[in-house]
């Protein structure tokens, strides 16, 4: 027994961050499965759990318990709702560790639940279909779609390979989630869909706001840049010096033309570890 436990441990320990959160909500799902059957059993209320840490749609029930602002995102309602967001929790997430930290990775998922959760009871409170409907809110699906907006704002033009489809540009995969989410506002789960379109909010404004899209200030800031040019002025350098910088943006800008003609051909995948951690440097410039 203590030889699993330590196995699961340094698996645990070994996994990058999204490998984790995985793992955390797998764990989480089953010891929820486990006390809902025991409570069965006991002739118990099968829903303690859920009571006490799913995110309420009023407010006066959420003042009551504020920490479900935050716990409702480890919760999930069905063996479909699970696998689904940790498929795409698996493969957007581990492609937003390429161009992100583990750092920003728990800023995104964390600001994503809460303006999902936000927008849950927003929409409870003002929304007149939706005033008298008693519900509450579990997944990590707010948090998610964050990452995933998030990384499509990054990277629009990056495109996935998929068999039988072909290549698919990240901003279409973004947008298509966005418009299913709202599609489906009238039909079900109303108020989890739109939780879903403010973690896909929180996500766009991190990135465009905050880690300045392209390193231009963001595309809003963009909008507003002044097109007023400084004065010129005279600079007085060593012709070596200078030729020097220019022989080195050269070769940095043949490498950056080298590596972006490999993604557009093969994929992003196909690139070797230098050569991403090349792009990741020449992106925080």
């Amino acid at each position: 027994m203590n030889k699993i436990i330590e196995k699961i441990q340094y698996r645990f320990n070994s996994a990058n961050i999204v490998e984790q959160f995985i793992y955390i909500n797998v764990a989480l799902f089953l010891l929820t499965f486990l006390i809902n059957s025991f409570s069965f059993l006991m002739n118990q209320s099968d829903t303690f759990i859920f009571d006490w840490f799913s995110l309420p749609a009023d407010f006066e029930n959420f003042i009551s318990k504020p920490w479900t602002i935050i716990t409702y995102g480890f919760l999930h309602g069905g063996f479909l709702h699970i696998l689904f967001n940790l498929i795409v929790l698996f493969y957007f997430g581990n492609l937003f560790l390429d161009f992100f930290s583990k750092k920003d990775f728990l800023m995104y998922y964390f600001s994503g639940i809460v303006a999902g959760g936000i927008i849950f009871m927003l929409s409870y409170t003002y929304f007149p279909a939706l005033k008298n409907d008693h519900s509450y809110l579990v997944g990590a699906s707010a948090g998610i779609t964050s990452i995933l907006v998030g990384i499509a704002t990054k990277i629009p033009s990056y495109a996935l390979h998929f068999r039988f489809i072909g290549s698919v540009k990240l901003w279409y995969i973004a947008v298509g989630f966005i418009l299913l989410d709202i599609i489906q506002i009238p039909i079900s789960n109303t108020g989890g869909h739109l939780a879903h379109l403010g973690g896909a909010l929180i996500g766009f404004i991190l990135t465009n706001q905050i880690y300045n899209v392209n390193n231009t200030g963001g595309l809003f800031s963009s909008l507003f840049k002044s097109n007023k040019q400084k004065p010129l002025k005279t600079v007085y350098k060593k012709q070596r010096k200078t030729t020097n910088s220019a022989i080195k943006t050269d070769e940095q800008q043949l490498k950056i033309d080298q590596i972006l003609d490999k993604i557009s051909k093969s994929g992003y995948e196909t690139l070797t570890k230098d050569e991403k951690e090349f792009l990741f440097s020449v992106g925080k410039k």
